[in-house]
């Protein structure tokens, strides 16, 4: 499940921190929100924040950690017929999705839609045309 004693929050940013270099940035005073950016496009591939239940269409009292990450559509439309997925609460609902981060879902079933996240923002790289693909034959 992860490291023992550890939320899964931390465990997300110890996760970006091991494996991409990045650490949250704090961007808004006296909010907990945290956002993780490309270091090469300086894009948002992610950002954790607390949310009340009830500005998520959850049930009950209280606040939730979420996760969003930019997936793309088809992605976004089939993890939302899932358990531990909402539309991307105040980013694009078409390209984001949130993901709860109260231990619906494994570790292991995050960390690659960080990936994938993470990728879905770095620069891209330049396309080589079909005459240079010829060349190479």
């Amino acid at each position: 499940m992860g490291a023992p004693g550890k939320s899964q929050r931390e465990r997300v940013a110890d996760y970006a921190l091991e494996v991409y270099g990045t650490e949250p940035e704090y961007l808004w005073e006296n909010d907990p929100s945290g956002v993780f950016r490309h270091p090469a496009s300086k894009k948002w591939y992610s950002i954790v924040m607390n949310v009340s239940r009830e500005r998520l269409g959850l049930e009950g009292p209280g606040s939730v950690e979420i996760l969003n990450v930019k997936c793309g559509p088809l992605l976004a439309g089939s993890l939302l017929e899932q358990k531990g997925f909402l539309p991307a609460y105040h980013m694009s609902k078409g390209n984001w999705v949130s993901v709860l981060l109260d231990g619906t879902l494994e570790d292991g079933e995050i960390f690659p839609l960080l990936d994938l996240s993470y990728e879905n923002v770095s620069p891209k790289a330049r396309r080589r045309s079909k005459k240079e693909d010829a060349e190479e034959r």
